[in-house]
């Protein structure tokens, strides 16, 4: 699938890092360290704008380094990139430590991933069908 980009940012296009990655990672496009305090949350630039293909949507999702080494991760994950929105891509990172973490011009910050969806309509009903599982909810299947 070809996407078309724009990049304002100072930096090389997002790519895949290995063969079978699934998210492409993206990177803070700013000019300064920028502090994050523990339980603040930023918005954070990347200098990228896209159009992505009707039926398709960008799902802005946590590293798993940034969260697993600082607490650092995306807040209101995924985020979703609507394909007809065409403003810059911002990523809402939420430090969850109880450290100040500094965040790096460039740093990879969290990772795109490109979804195919499918847009429901709603059929009103009196009755759903039955399923073994019924109305059961949170840990209703056997979860400790």
């Amino acid at each position: 699938m070809k996407v078309k980009v724009i990049n304002k940012s100072a930096f090389d296009l997002p790519q895949y890092e290995t063969v079978y990655a699934a998210g492409m990672d993206v990177r803070a496009n700013i000019t300064e360290s920028i502090i994050i305090k523990p339980l603040e949350r930023v918005m954070i630039p990347t200098g990228l704008l896209v159009e992505i293909p009707e039926g398709h949507e960008i799902q802005v999702r946590p590293r798993s380094g940034l969260a697993a080494k600082f607490g650092i991760t995306v807040l209101n994950t995924p985020g979703t990139i609507d394909p007809d929105y065409r403003g810059e891509i911002k990523v809402i990172l939420v430090n969850i430590s109880d450290v100040d973490f500094e965040l790096k011009p460039a740093e990879r910050i969290a990772q795109l991933v490109f979804a195919a969806f499918t847009r429901a309509e709603w059929e009103l009903t009196d009755k759903l069908s039955d399923t073994e599982r019924g109305a059961g909810g949170f840990g209703s299947t056997g979860v400790k």
